[in-house]
């Protein structure tokens, strides 16, 4: 089995220095970015919007990997793929019609992912599985960084790549919060294959290439 992508999260990163992280990250092998976007309602927090998005657009080349947080996802999805999202993940609790959702991410050229909340089972997006890239597994309650992993979670990781395999679906499942160098391993044994990591990178002493190694060997089981 690959070793799991990594994927250093925006939300913990110095927006004072947002455009040298972003390099700094690409520079140190980072296999996505991932983006945050919250509205304060969905999520009790607020974030950005599509100009960042566009931003860090034109500071990288690495896929960018854009979470909505937000209610009515679906009026906002084609403003962040024309900002540069290659991936748009939305919540299966906050679109009543994913579905459609999903489709639409597709047509507009981008991947199309479903984000679960720590309390919604698999069986969720069981009828919709097909429809969709990307399987993101909130391994913390969704809104703030640097909380610890819900251990329970991690279950629902070997339910998906259990159910992608079984249809032989080529889909990708992460997880979110609380992957640190004691929690990756974990994870990628649980069956994910890409992994978001935000405080765990931005905020190591060591900086960030450094971190960003350390949690590579950590998820591939190294010391």
């Amino acid at each position: 089995m690959a070793p799991p992508k990594i994927v250093p999260s925006l939300l913990s990163a110095d927006f004072t220095q947002l455009g040298l992280q972003v390099s700094e990250c690409e520079y140190a092998g980072a296999d996505w970015l991932h983006l945050d976007v919250m509205d304060g309602r969905f999520v009790p927090n607020i974030t950005f919007g599509p100009m960042i998005v566009e931003a860090v657009r034109r500071a990288t080349q690495i896929p960018l990997d854009v979470h909505l947080m937000i209610v009515e996802p679906e009026r906002y999805v084609e403003d962040f793929i024309k900002a540069g999202a290659d991936h748009v993940t939305v919540h299966v609790e906050a679109s009543p019609h994913l579905h459609r959702t999903l489709q639409m991410i597709r047509e507009l050229g981008a991947k199309a992912g479903i984000a679960l909340n720590p309390h919604t089972p698999v069986v969720a997006i069981e009828e919709v599985l097909e429809s969709a890239d990307i399987v993101l597994v909130m391994t913390v309650n969704p809104g703030f960084g640097g909380q610890r992993l819900i251990e329970p979670t991690l279950g629902k990781m070997q339910q998906l790549a259990d159910m992608a395999s079984r249809r032989g679906l080529s889909l990708e499942v992460g997880a979110d919060g609380g992957i640190n160098r004691e929690t990756a391993h974990r994870a990628a044994s649980a069956g994910a294959s890409y992994l978001v990591a935000g405080n765990a990178i931005f905020r190591d002493p060591t900086g960030i290439a450094s971190a960003l190694d350390s949690l590579r060997r950590a998820a591939s089981g190294g010391a």
